[in-house]
Formats: structure tokens, sequence, C-alpha cells
């Protein structure tokens, strides 16, 4: 079978390649696989299959291609877009009790349509100018109108309070973003972070995570046989060979040797 490119469209802006979700957003898969994770758990989505991925929280994604296609459509939902849809629309905001990072969109009939009117309007991989809002707010009014609950969420435009610490790196400590994230993301400024952290872990937050890193490398490669290519982004390590140096350096050998001692 002939080989596909791998389609992507956005609208709003393109994706992030940091672990982190920014603004709030609707993920379709129009052909192929996704497989999320956000720290607790695995969801995957097939051809047909969307959901919402809530802001200020972190995820990573892999995807694969059923014979040989892969395609999805990402919708972002920005603050200001949301605050102007909410004072034209005078939208009732219910409490979203759903607290997943990943929430699941009800069957729609709507939603197929949707997508596939979606197309027409791309160049490359975004929408042009000046679709993008009506779209969105096409989008935004058809998943209100099956779960007016969502409301709850969409409309929140609080940010993230101060939580305990120690119990969300533990959590979250292999997700590939910046320790500014980490310290918007337990609620506090970056020095209120960093010396939080100090009193915590009795370390950085660089030297603690490149070692709670390399440890659980470790544990996978000698208990669990993994191959180092195999666990190295999952833990948030940006190239297999900066990997492969800091695992060598913090323990005198190199991945490839621990694998090869245990087989």
């Amino acid at each position: 079978m002939k080989e596909h490119a791998t389609h992507m469209h956005y609208v709003g802006k393109e994706i992030s390649p940091e672990q982190f979700i920014a603004e709030h957003t609707f993920v379709y898969v129009i052909k192929g696989i996704m497989n999320i994770y956000d720290g607790s758990k695995q969801t995957v989505l097939k051809a047909g299959d969307c959901c919402i991925a809530r802001k200020n929280r972190l995820a990573r994604y892999n995807k694969e291609k059923v014979n040989s296609e892969l395609e999805k459509v990402f919708v972002f939902f920005d603050e200001t877009f949301l605050g102007k849809f909410q004072e034209r629309h005078k939208t009732i905001v219910r409490k979203c009790n759903a607290d997943e990072t990943l929430l699941h969109i009800s069957q729609n009939d709507l939603l197929p349509n949707f997508i596939q009117s979606l197309l027409p309007y791309y160049n490359h991989a975004t929408i042009a100018e000046p679709f993008a809002d009506v779209k969105r707010e096409e989008l935004l009014l058809i998943l209100l109108q099956k779960q007016p609950d969502l409301a709850g969420l969409f409309f929140d435009f609080g940010i993230p309070q101060k939580i305990n610490m120690e119990e969300f790196m533990y959590k979250n400590f292999q997700f590939n973003v910046s320790i500014e994230r980490f310290a918007f993301l337990t609620g506090r400024s970056l020095s209120a972070f960093k010396r939080d952290f100090k009193a915590i872990f009795n370390e950085t937050p660089n030297r603690w995570l490149v070692q709670k890193r390399l440890q659980e490398a470790y544990f996978l490669i000698e208990k669990k046989n993994k191959k180092p290519s195999e666990i190295y982004l999952d833990l948030g390590f940006e190239t297999l060979s900066h990997f492969s140096f800091a695992f060598k350096k913090q323990f005198g050998c190199s991945p490839s040797e621990v694998r090869r001692s245990f087989d």
C-alpha cells in the first residue's frame, strides 16, 4: 500500500513540543491511533474518538498509523477567545466536577460533519484566517449544547492553586517541562518553588529531576529488560545520546552495558 503523509490539522496554533497543555484543546482522530499518558493513566483514541485535554496539565502522546494512515485535528481554545465567547453568548456556567486531564466527549452526531467542514479551509496544517474563530465558535456551541457542564471547565479562568509539591513531583517527574512550568503548576513563584523544593528534597530541582529519571531508567533496564531507545523519551530526555551520556555519568556504565549484564 502506498504510504500516506501524516496529517495534523490545527485550529488556533501549532501544538507545543513541551509536554504541557497550555490551553484547553479539542483532539479528534480521523485516521490512526493516538496514545495519551497524563501521569495517571493511558488513554487510547481511535478513528472517530475525541476528547478535551484540560489546560494547565501535563500529558504526552505518541501516534500509530493504521493502514499507513494517520490524521487528526487539534482545536485550541485560548482564554481570550473563551472570554469573548462567554460575553457574547451569556453562557450559564455550571460547576464541572470532573478532574481528569482528558475529558471524554460523548457521542455527538454533529462532530463528524463539523470535522469534515474544517478540511476545505486548511492551508497546509493550519486553518486560514479569518475562519479560525468562526469554526472554533461553532465547535464550542456543538460541545456545550450536548454537554453544558463543560462550561465549568472552559470558563474557569483561575490559575493553579498551591498544592502538595512532594506528591506532585513524584507523580510528574518524567514529564519534559521547564522548572518554571513545575513552579506554576504547583501554585508557586519560581523563587518560592526552588525554596520549598530545597526544603523538601534537599536538592535543586534540576539535579533531583535528572537523578530521579536516571534511577527510574536503571530500574526499567535492569528489572524490566527495557531497551534505552524505548524509555528515554518517556523519562523526559530529549535525545538518546543525552540520556546515554547522563546515565553513564551517573552510574559509570552505559545503559546497554547494564542491559547486557542482566541478559
